[in-house]
């Protein structure tokens, strides 16, 4: 059962994060890390700690050993893809996001990985991107080294 000091903790760092003060966040995510070891804490917390020390390996090492833990769950995979950004790796951000999107469609991971990535045209400019015809054709080429 969750530790309810812990819980208030977590969501104090929440609201911080939402006003984009991670400083803040951070000293209420490392206390409520202290108080109970849940995932969803260490990845918040991760985050912070690349953003405000810079400290990108002890970083993505907590957010891989919370994605170990509770592998599900999408938060995780956008607080590392986060970092992998911080740390100038959009390829290794790119991939993480996708990952997460794995498990479910978690609307701030489409959004980040819109962000990044760029798209080629169209296989058939005339027609939609999403037309059935230009899909399948986007699929084969791509897959045949044409694209």
């Amino acid at each position: 059962m969750p530790d309810p000091e812990g819980e208030k903790l977590f969501a104090a760092g929440l609201k911080a994060l939402a006003a984009h003060n991670t400083l803040t966040a951070l000293v209420f995510f490392e206390k409520a890390v202290a108080k109970e070891d849940m995932p969803i804490y260490s990845s918040h917390m991760a985050y912070c700690i690349a953003k405000e020390r810079g400290q990108f390996q002890l970083a993505v090492t907590l957010c891989e050993k919370a994605i170990a833990r509770d592998p599900k769950t999408p938060s995780h995979y956008l607080h590392l893809g986060r970092i992998y950004l911080l740390a100038g790796k959009k390829s290794e951000a790119v991939r993480t996001y996708r990952e997460g999107l794995a498990f479910e469609r978690d609307q701030e991971l489409i959004e980040e990985l819109d962000r990044l990535e760029t798209r080629k045209s169209p296989v058939l400019s005339f027609l939609k991107r999403d037309n059935p015809i230009n899909r399948i054709l986007g699929i084969v080429l791509r897959k045949s080294g044409f694209r």
